[in-house]
């Protein structure tokens, strides 16, 4: 029986994860910050303050790192910038440390990144070999990729999963979308022409388990659907399957005054990226177009 850790098991993707992993037969073990009598197989820790048994951490055969400080649609103060990009950092560096002493450390760890890596490239196609960007999420991506060394020195594969946008029900920011453009007031955001590089739910998660068996799969590994969309495309075919208007605009400079930089890092920026690996790799999308996978979310 394969036994695999995920931390942020709790989350919008981890939830359905470990339920999916555990119909499959696998051991399933949650890192949580307190015991909680409702997770049966679960591990406490506690990056901030260094917090955990060493001996709880032996015998894995995977690691799956998703936890970090969720990127609300809010101004960022200087806060919360330090926090987001604190609990990325020292939570995968505490984690990698306490694999790396493992007597039988895990043979793939993954760690959960972002296409924000790349930062704001236009249109520019992107792969795994592309370089870092500017901006702060392309900084906090890069740094937390850094933040395994402990674990890639000792031999474990590493990979560096690079989400896009998740789509999914119940969730994400599909979840924050619907209201407004049910409300008619779905359509352009900025100029509409930015690149969405996006990915269902079900699609990120078969990636995952996909990326555990393969053993050719290492670093940088993009987690998007084959085809990215433009921002004004996503609203239009939103729209359409809600049976709305999508006329409704909102410049950039509202979008600036509003949420300051967090607009510039979330909503305007355009990341054209592309699957390159998991394609390479023969990894099959089940909704590798947006339509299909905006009407399977909007389903539940």
């Amino acid at each position: 029986m394969v036994r695999i850790l995920i931390s942020g098991a709790t989350g919008f993707i981890g939830t359905p994860l470990v339920s999916y992993l555990a119909s499959q037969g696998a051991n399933v073990v949650q890192l949580v910050r307190s015991k909680d009598s409702h997770i049966p197989h679960s591990i406490v820790w506690d990056p901030e303050s260094a917090l955990a048994r060493k001996e709880d951490f032996e015998g894995f055969d995977a690691v799956i790192h998703l936890a970090g400080e969720p990127l609300t649609l809010a101004r960022w103060s200087s806060k919360k910038r330090d926090k987001i990009l604190h609990s990325r950092t020292l939570g995968t560096m505490f984690l990698s440390h306490l694999l790396s002493n493992a007597t039988h450390p895990p043979a793939v760890f993954i760690s959960a990144s972002a296409v924000g890596y790349y930062g704001h490239r236009g249109e520019e196609i992107l792969t795994e070999e592309s370089e870092t960007g500017d901006g702060f999420l392309a900084n906090v991506c890069s740094s937390l990729e850094r933040a395994s060394f402990a674990i890639r020195k000792r031999g474990a594969r590493v990979v560096y999963a690079r989400f896009g946008m998740v789509i999914g029900p119940n969730g994400g920011f599909l979840k924050k979308m619907l209201l407004p453009f049910k409300l008619g007031l779905g359509g352009k955001v900025g100029s509409g022409k930015q690149w969405m590089s996006w990915v269902h739910r079900e699609d990120l998660i078969q990636a995952l388990i996909h990326i555990i068996k393969d053993s050719s799969l290492e670093g940088p590994v993009n987690v998007v659907a084959p085809n990215p969309v433009r921002q004004e495309e996503f609203a239009r075919i939103l729209a359409q399957l809600l049976h709305r208007p999508h006329f409704f605009r909102l410049p950039s400079w509202l979008l600036r005054l509003l949420f300051g930089v967090t607009a510039d890092e979330l909503i305007l920026s355009s990341s054209r990226v592309q699957c390159a690996k998991l394609l390479a790799s023969k990894f099959a999308f089940n909704y590798p177009d947006l339509r299909s996978a905006l009407s399977k979310a909007l389903q539940n």
